[in-house]
């Protein structure tokens, strides 16, 4: 049996919609905090239960029977997630779960100025030291967030940031297919298992295409960090936030999102979707919610 946890979310929510059309519905169990938001898996076939990675008794019959467990991480950046993982893998080794599956990220990294990257490593490490079989999944940065991270170029035409560097920005649905794939695949992937787009361009680059799109020259200008913080937090963005995001451009022009790796078209068996892509379908078609 695969559980999967976090069904009621976009990624693995996609992942099971994708693992549908793999095996049979049997075979699937969803895990989620509130089980009445899972209501459409139930109507398809899927066991639904409940599971809370913050309500530790609730995870060993949540999690009973896996054969692979996928564990979505954390994406609260106010939460203490490696805590919050450690619970739910202590559950899986007590269950018996015979391989974990984990949603990391490839710049899954200690020192990394992005604090999820320092989860994600601290996440894998723990489950390097759990004896369990396991695989990381370490996905690119996802493409829907230039919606928020390039900021309002459309009608200020100027993408204006604090820092830039090569980002293999990778579509979230093409990130949950592969996993179905994986899942699928029964173990044949082993360990931290990259899977991004096919190339990574920086911001400068993507001013370019965004003048393309926009059939006028959209400029792009890096800010002094205060600066750019400052201009955040004046456009009602929160402190904590504003320096989450911050983090993100400090690690980006460290190198940390410039990796790409074929696997990802190859489990897909065709081109990912890039950001030039995403960039030109129409705007209201790029926006998402942040997760």
């Amino acid at each position: 049996m695969i559980v999967i946890t976090g069904a009621t979310g976009g990624l693995n929510g996609a992942t099971v919609d994708h693992l549908l059309d793999r095996v049979p519905a049997t075979e699937i169990t969803v895990v989620a905090r509130d089980v009445t938001r899972a209501q459409r898996f139930v109507e398809r076939g899927v066991t639904v239960r409940y599971g809370d990675y913050a309500d530790p008794d609730s995870l060993t019959a949540a999690f009973e029977g896996a054969d692979q467990l996928l564990l979505v991480s954390s994406n609260d950046p106010g939460a203490d997630a490696v805590a919050l993982h450690r619970t739910a893998i202590d559950a899986a080794v007590t269950t018996g779960v015979g391989r974990v599956l984990y949603t990391s990220h490839q710049n899954a990294k200690l020192d990394t100025p992005f604090k999820p990257g320092r989860d994600h490593a601290a996440t894998e490490g723990l489950l390097a030291q759990s004896g369990l079989a396991w695989t990381s999944l370490r996905n690119g940065f996802y493409l829907h967030s230039l919606t928020w991270l390039m900021g309002p170029w459309r009608e200020t035409g100027v993408i204006a940031v604090p820092g830039d560097g090569p980002v293999s920005w990778t579509a979230r649905d093409d990130s949950a297919e592969a996993a179905a794939v994986i899942l699928a695949s029964n173990g044949a992937y082993d360990g931290p298992t990259t899977i991004t787009a096919g190339s990574a361009p920086t911001l400068a680059d993507l001013a370019v295409v965004a003048s393309e799109v926009a059939g006028r020259t959209i400029g792009y200008r890096i800010l002094d960090e205060d600066e750019w913080l400052a201009a955040q937090i004046a456009g009602g963005t929160q402190e904590f936030m504003a320096r989450f995001l911050l983090g993100f451009h400090q690690a980006a022009q460290r190198g940390d999102f410039a990796g790409v790796d074929p696997l990802l078209g190859e489990l897909l068996g065709r081109d990912p979707v890039t950001a030039h892509d995403f960039l030109s379908r129409p705007a209201a078609d790029t926006t998402a919610r942040r997760g």
